[in-house]
């Protein structure tokens, strides 16, 4: 059994992370508000992510700021890239504009590999188009792209959100 006694000194003490913390310590001022703390994972993240994005492939690295500039137009209070569920034919579209804007720049031709131009060379030329619609990678690299910049823009703005100390 518990004596009344115990239980006193039993309130006087609270437990964090398995030791034994009297509640009269005090902590230094330092400590007392560690909210720049909270911000080195973010930090930490950031500079991961521009680690691995040097390492992208040269074609990617062409691609990304038509991507980024895409979503810097539509990032805002309310946009529909923040929607719990996007709509995909917004997205569809989001995507043809950036592949129109690639395709129109001057790096279009550095951006096709060899075998493309040869082979839309040889389109051309027999003046014959396949039923199928031929894999278009450029395309998917930019869908590629902006899914996962999307992904970054709305985990930071699902993280910024949750935290606001004021």
């Amino acid at each position: 059994m518990c004596t009344s006694i115990e239980s006193a000194s039993y309130n006087k003490l609270y437990f964090r992370e398995m030791e034994v913390f009297p509640v009269e310590m005090k902590l230094p001022f330092y400590m007392m508000y560690p909210t720049p703390f909270l911000f080195d994972d973010d930090k930490k993240q950031e500079k991961d992510y521009e680690y691995l994005k040097s390492m992208y492939p040269e074609t990617a690295k062409q691609i990304l700021p038509y991507v980024e500039e895409e979503c810097d137009r539509m990032e805002y209070d309310g946009s529909m890239i923040y929607d719990e569920y996007p709509d995909k034919l917004q997205l569809r579209l989001m995507c043809s504009r950036i592949y129109d804007k690639v395709m129109d720049g001057e790096e279009a031709l550095e951006i096709m590999s060899e075998e493309e131009k040869d082979e839309e060379a040889l389109h051309t030329q027999e003046g014959k188009f396949s039923s199928r619609r031929k894999p278009d990678r450029i395309r998917d690299m930019v869908e590629l792209l902006l899914y996962q910049e999307l992904f970054r823009r709305r985990e930071q703005h699902r993280h910024r959100r949750g935290r606001q100390l004021w």
